[in-house]
């Protein structure tokens, strides 16, 4: 027995060791499943990305999930490291540093599988019923074509309602961005009418988003300038391709009941 007490010894000095090396930072996130979400594997493939890149640098991340407009205010103000993730807006410049572009969203039109639809002009998309979401940008052609008047879009205030509708027939066409559609469709719905759904290939929208660093705190740009260098690392290695395969075999879907089979 004598002889393992060195041993243990070494091994509480080792892990000690490791610890002190790790350190902590709070990065705040809403809720935007299947990129961010307390309740996904890993609080979800955005979040398992940030973690890993910055734990390569030696920092142990912990998520801060709050409302989008209090993780906004809250790491703007410099009490947290970071807030993840966010598409560029100018006026956010006064507030943050931004990473290099962290994700690359596309947003397709989903439609029902027995609907021959097809288009290339948003002069296509006349006279059909489109569903959205209260408040969203499709980006500024498109949210211009709603405004005068040229393209029709009923809002509600989830995805749940909108494939519903688009379900029941009460609309025709829905854009979203292709991984958070296709998420909620899986939670939200039984196999038979998941597969009832498909989208158009061509692209909508394309989006980047990025992990902002407070400029309040002033160890933000050496923060950042870890977290591009690493981010670098990781896109010429080959290394981030991985996370999202995953997200596509459904490694980031919560382990939760089969939705139920409802009459249409």
């Amino acid at each position: 027995m004598p002889r393992l007490l060195p041993l243990l010894m070494l091994l509480l000095s080792f892990q000690s060791t490791a610890s002190e090396r790790c350190t902590p930072l709070e990065i705040t996130a809403g809720e935007w499943p299947p990129y961010l979400s307390r309740d996904l594997p890993e609080q979800g493939v955005i979040a398992h990305l940030i973690r890993d890149l910055l734990r390569a640098e030696g920092y142990c991340v912990q998520f801060k999930f709050l409302p989008w407009p209090r993780a906004y205010a809250e790491a703007a103000a410099g009490k947290q490291a970071a807030t993840a993730i966010w598409m560029h807006k100018p006026e956010r410049e006064a507030d943050f540093l931004y990473s290099d572009a962290l994700l690359d969203e596309q947003f397709v039109i989903f439609h029902l599988r027995s609907r021959a639809f097809d288009w290339q002009t948003l002069d296509d998309l006349r006279g059909l019923r489109l569903g959205g979401g209260l408040e969203y940008s499709y980006g500024p052609e498109f949210d211009a074509a709603i405004a005068d008047g040229r393209l029709q879009m009923e809002r509600v205030s989830s995805d749940q309602q909108n494939f519903d509708k688009l379900l029941r027939g009460r609309i025709d066409l829905y854009p979203q961005e292709i991984n958070v559609g296709y998420f909620s469709l899986r939670q939200s719905f039984p196999p038979r009418k998941v597969a009832a759904i498909t989208h158009h290939p061509k692209v909508l929208l394309k989006n980047q988003s990025f992990l902002l660093f407070p400029k309040a705190k002033p160890e933000s740009q050496a923060l950042r300038s870890q977290f591009n260098r690493r981010l670098a690392d990781f896109r010429q290695r080959d290394l981030i391709g991985p996370y999202f395969a995953d997200l596509r075999a459904g490694r980031y879907q919560p382990v939760s009941t089969q939705p139920p089979e409802t009459n249409p």
